[in-house]
């Protein structure tokens, strides 16, 4: 008799306790709500929306076609997946930039439900048939000519791999999304829902510029970005799917070079369970808007060391990280940010594997969950970090710490050291477990045997963490 009761107790808990994961009526959680922009200031010449198709027939009435125009032909730029196995949309929007040079873009269109990844040449045919029919919205609604390059839109799609999209429901709700574009900070926001999956929070940010050349003096400059993402994050590349737009005159070898950069900087660098996707796409559109000035001067990749072009490097860069630090935000079952910084490696490459390494141990990320100090399990993961240098990891050099995070209650009491030069302190367990108790979290290492450093972000394991990936399709 008791054992007839299990089945109906276990569905009972995988479908009510789900505490960090996405809330079934698509409701954002009230921890992460702070993470939520209520305004914004988005890039001239730019118009989105999200509308509702039902990919998933689940689906009855959230959005989940998102769709990203330019008023005008825009420079564009994306990063790819390095997995073998890569998308149909992976494909084609790779074909469309390849064809185009990166010019003449003009819209970005995604579906969320499917990733239309291993799908084969049906695949790739729906999503060409995505691409194709955006790119008609355009040439119908505004007499735009065709320019014989075929589609001037990307494509992105992200959910279930291995499953066909309804197509058809998708192509016939195109004409829609189109119609219903705008430029007011719920359209934006409602665009960044559409993309989510298991996300609990659309990721949106924006923000201005300037530029300090001459040419651009008095100019107000805007970038807004969107990306979705809560599981199978990790490098390389881009570990999800982002969307950038910027206003700012910037030519097409000069954006792919800013993105390549930025991306390595930032969407490279964070990890939730160290699984890369088929479908991982980071893309920029900039069609220029801002500078109303037609002789000003693009942004070029033969000026890369001009002021102009550092400071939309710099600029992209920072803004790239704080996007994927929101991915880290919404890890699958997270319940801590933490930052990990290696210093003084020999390499950047030594720095970069270790803060990796680190940032996907299980061993780690579970003792954070658990709140339990135990430094130990941060040392074995350096020590078997592969393909760095032979002395990169000298044990009686290194250091690691705890830092509390600006944010942190304890933050007055200062740093937690755990090693000094390859010796253990003596760890104060009930300063431990205060500063365990905060969600953001600062580890630092310091190697002492080079100049090198590298940062990385990453999230804990939970309970929550299975039940999600474990009932996913269901």
């Amino acid at each position: 008799m008791a054992n007839s009761s299990i089945a109906p107790a276990r569905s009972f808990i995988r479908s009510c306790i789900r505490h960090y994961s996405a809330p079934v009526d698509s409701s954002i959680p009230a921890s992460k709500t702070k993470y939520v922009p209520t305004s914004g200031t988005y890039p001239k010449g730019f118009k989105v929306s999200g509308t509702h198709v039902g990919v998933k027939p689940a689906n009855k009435s959230q959005p989940d076609l998102a769709f990203i125009v330019s008023d005008r032909p825009a420079f564009g730029a994306a990063v790819f997946t390095t997995n073998k196995f890569q998308a149909a949309p992976v494909q084609v929007s790779r074909a469309v930039l390849e064809k185009r040079g990166g010019v003449g873009l003009r819209s970005i269109i995604v579906n969320s439900g499917c990733a239309n990844a291993v799908t084969g040449v049906g695949g790739l045919e729906d999503a060409n048939a995505m691409a194709e029919t955006a790119t008609a919205q355009f040439r119908q609604q505004s007499s735009e000519p065709d320019d014989n390059l075929g589609p001037n839109s990307l494509v992105m799609s992200t959910g279930v791999i291995g499953q066909r999209l309804p197509i058809q429901k998708i192509l016939s709700k195109v004409p829609a999304a189109y119609t219903n574009l705008d430029d007011s900070h719920n359209a934006w926001l409602t665009t960044a829902k559409a993309i989510c999956t298991t996300d609990t929070f659309p990721k949106l940010l924006s923000t201005t510029f300037k530029l300090p050349s001459t040419h651009h003096q008095g100019i107000e400059y805007r970038l807004a970005g969107m990306t979705k993402g809560a599981g199978m994050i990790h490098p390389n590349m881009a570990t999800l799917l982002g969307i950038l737009c910027t206003d700012a005159p910037i030519g097409a070898g000069a954006l792919k070079s800013l993105l390549t950069n930025a991306v390595n900087q930032s969407f490279n660098c964070i990890s939730i369970d160290g699984d890369t996707s088929t479908n991982d796409t980071v893309a920029i559109l900039a069609n220029g808007a801002a500078a109303t000035d037609p002789n000003i001067p693009r942004i070029s990749e033969e000026e890369s060391s001009s002021a102009d072009y550092q400071a939309m490097s710099a600029i992209l860069t920072e803004f790239s990280q704080r996007l994927a630090q929101l991915v880290v935000r919404d890890g699958e079952g997270a319940t801590k940010f933490v930052q990990v910084t290696v210093r003084h490696a020999p390499t950047q490459h030594d720095a970069r594997a270790i803060a990796s390494t680190i940032a996907r141990s299980p061993l780690v990320k579970t003792a954070l969950y658990g709140k339990d100090a135990n430094w130990g399990r941060i040392l074995c993961a350096i020590g078997y970090t592969p393909d760095i240098s032979p002395d990169a990891v000298i044990p009686s050099k290194t250091n690691v710490s705890f830092i509390p995070a600006q944010s942190s209650k304890s933050k007055h009491e200062g740093v937690l050291k755990l090693l000094v030069d390859g010796e253990p302190e003596a760890v104060d367990e009930e300063r431990a477990s205060r500063l365990l108790e905060d969600e953001d979290l600062h580890i630092e290492v310091d190697l002492g045997t080079g100049n090198e450093e590298a940062n990385y972000w990453f999230c804990d394991f939970s309970h929550e963490y299975v039940t999600i990936n474990g009932d996913y399709r269901t």
